[in-house]
């Protein structure tokens, strides 16, 4: 994983364990790799890791077990949350610069109509 110098290591590893909820590397109920196992993995600072599932606790994404290590949630609100919450991100950015643009909400739709057809086409 290559960190970007802008935005704390931590915050960056919380995102990656994010990402691999969502696109389900990493089930609901599914055991989170050691703490030590992570910082190998990912060459950080074992407290850096801490930190990151800590937050992760913290916020309900992970439930940690004493003597067992980090769980992902089973939650299905929470996981759902999480679904929302990376969708709704991007999509503001997007939604902000085509404003921006002086696009209407129907031009919007339009070019990401557009957009979407062209991806599909590439991936045939």
């Amino acid at each position: 994983m290559e960190f970007d110098d802008k935005v704390p290591i931590y915050y960056q590893i919380e995102e990656y364990i994010r990402q691999q909820i969502i696109s389900g590397q990493l089930a609901a109920g599914a055991q989170v790799p050691a703490v030590r196992q992570l910082a190998l993995d990912l060459t950080v600072n074992v407290n850096t890791i801490q930190r990151a599932l800590s937050h992760l606790v913290q916020t309900g994404v992970l439930v940690s077990k004493r003597g067992l290590g980090n769980f992902v949630t089973t939650d299905a609100h929470v996981l759902a949350a999480l679904r929302t919450a990376a969708i709704q991100a991007p999509l503001a950015q997007l939604y902000d610069r085509l404003a921006a643009l002086n696009l209407t909400a129907d031009e919007m739709r339009a070019a990401l109509e557009t957009y979407i057809a062209q991806r599909e086409k590439e991936s045939e």
